[in-house]
């Protein structure tokens, strides 16, 4: 499969982008290409799909990006995936230095929706979460002020790498600009570190998602985080609903979940 994925790849992108993917330390990322290039779920040209793929891998070697391109790939395939019938906008609540809401709107523009873009720009909140080791047991820390991409940056990474066309940048901590928000969601990608952060985003986007939707973590591989998905009193008590089926929870760093 991997080789199968290097010949296509390397038969059909420039060689500078082939280059670059070949020297990626993660291979899933190949095989993730592959299956985007190939795949008979998604009614996409063969061109139009390279052209996302090729602009995808420009992204990665131009910015600083603390995904891999299967994470962001699986939620693109998920947009592209969603029926027209269900309504509703494309939430990124977690943006660094966007390289992931340019990939994200490329998506996004194909799907014929629109991307909510939600970030404090200006790195993680002050908080006292103590994360320890990640479930790979890794060292896991936020100090407040990391992550920071400044909205300037990550709206110059999107016009060069992405579709601006379809992008609302919403800026503030989460606190303060979710509660205000109130249109229907088709799909939402959590990309926060914190518990907190991911409670709050949890709390006012989940009951805006449309059945059918789908909601992305990719802090799955963090115990706090973890927590707040198991926690059932939270589901309960500030949703009103039961905890809803979780894939990938305690395996990887991506949760999927769909609202039935």
């Amino acid at each position: 499969m991997l080789f199968r994925a290097k010949t296509f790849l390397k038969s059909n992108l420039p060689r500078p982008v082939y280059e670059g993917l070949r020297l990626a330390k993660n291979p899933q990322d190949i095989k993730s290409a592959l299956r985007f290039a190939t795949s008979s779920e998604l009614e996409l040209p063969v061109g139009t799909r390279l052209g996302v793929l090729r602009r995808m891998f420009l992204a990665t070697f131009s910015i600083e990006c603390p995904h891999t391109q299967d994470e962001v790939l699986r939620f693109m395939e998920a947009i592209l995936m969603l029926p027209d019938s269900i309504p509703g906008c494309v939430i990124e609540a977690g943006c660094y230095k966007g390289g992931s809401t340019a990939k994200f709107s490329l998506a996004t523009k194909l799907a014929g929706r629109k991307l909510k873009v939600f970030d404090s720009f200006e790195g993680i909140p002050e908080h006292e979460e103590d994360h320890g080791k990640n479930i790979f047991g890794d060292e896991a820390a936020f100090p407040p002020g990391s992550y920071k991409g400044a909205l300037e940056e990550v709206q110059s990474n999107v016009e060069r790498f992405g579709d601006p066309s379809v992008c609302t940048y919403v800026k503030g901590w989460f606190d303060d600009t979710l509660p205000g928000f109130d249109e229907p969601v088709a799909a939402a990608y959590l990309d926060v570190d914190l518990a907190s952060s991911t409670k709050t985003c949890l709390k006012y986007l989940y009951p805006l998602l449309s059945p059918g939707g789908v909601l992305f973590s990719q802090d799955g591989h963090l115990p706090l985080v973890l927590d707040v998905f198991r926690d059932r009193s939270f589901w309960e008590d500030e949703l009103g609903c039961s905890p809803p089926r979780l894939e990938g929870l305690g395996q990887s760093k991506l949760i999927r979940l769909s609202k039935a």
